[in-house]
């Protein structure tokens, strides 16, 4: 299979090279086609800067970056965007740039509605709604763009836990589909939720100050005894006792 994602030695600074700060530093990786990777650790640690290296909103200042053009890619930011329009038009509107009729597109835009559980609020201004209802439109709104890589940053902090359950149960169907004959969604996402991180997630990636400190197993980081001995960091990371 082709890697969906290759790093190599990959390097984000931000401002002058005199006072560059540094976001990543020599990230090496790979991720093939439906992984379920979490990216965990503290603020700052460089969960967001990678998934926007991952995405083409940031470059490499050094390293390697390689994507799979093939592969259709969506992201869904903790505080999405919507533009003054309807709930539908917000969906559709990304269809159409990407080269869909307009009537189309709202038709299409309907079923990505369906599929979240929002039909009802297709005319609603999109704004108006709750950030929990906000959130189910960004998801539809990448849904409905067949996004074969789906990249979440922190999808579900600012919600309540009861809006926090319904998003995580929306990215845990479309990372699953139903049919056998479909292909499983590549996901990669950031999250402080270390419970959302056990659910959601095949392997777990522990960033500390733009490095990656550990690569491992969901059930190996959360094991204990080999996270303890091999990353001490990341093992207190999850204790809580990190300083």
């Amino acid at each position: 299979m082709t890697p969906v994602f290759q790093l190599s030695k990959a390097s984000v600074h931000f401002g002058r090279p005199a006072h560059a700060v540094r976001a990543l530093s020599d990230v090496t990786l790979t991720i093939q086609p439906g992984e379920r990777v979490a990216l965990i650790g503290a603020n700052g640690c460089g969960k967001s800067t990678l998934l926007r290296l991952l995405h083409g909103l940031a470059e490499a200042t050094a390293g390697q970056v390689r994507c799979d053009p093939a592969a259709r890619q969506a992201m869904l930011f903790q505080h999405p965007h919507l533009l003054r329009l309807s709930v539908q038009s917000n969906i559709a509107l990304g269809l159409w740039l990407r080269g869909t009729r307009w009537r189309e597109a709202k038709v299409l835009a309907l079923a990505a509605l369906a599929r979240v559980g929002l039909t009802e609020l297709a005319q609603r201004s999109a704004r108006k709604l709750s950030g929990g209802q906000q959130q189910r439109v960004a998801l539809a709104r990448a849904w409905a763009l067949a996004p074969q890589v789906l990249l979440l940053d922190e999808p579900t902090a600012s919600l309540d836990p009861h809006a926090k359950r319904e998003v995580e149960a929306l990215i845990n169907e479309f990372a699953n589909p139903h049919q056998a004959t479909s292909p499983a969604m590549t996901l990669v996402f950031a999250s402080h939720n270390l419970g959302q991180v056990k659910r959601l997630a095949s392997r777990v990636i522990y960033l500390e100050h733009g490095r990656v400190l550990a690569d491992l197993p969901v059930d190996d980081f959360f094991g204990g005894s080999l996270l303890q001995a091999q990353y001490p960091a990341a093992h207190l990371f999850v204790k809580g006792e990190l300083v």
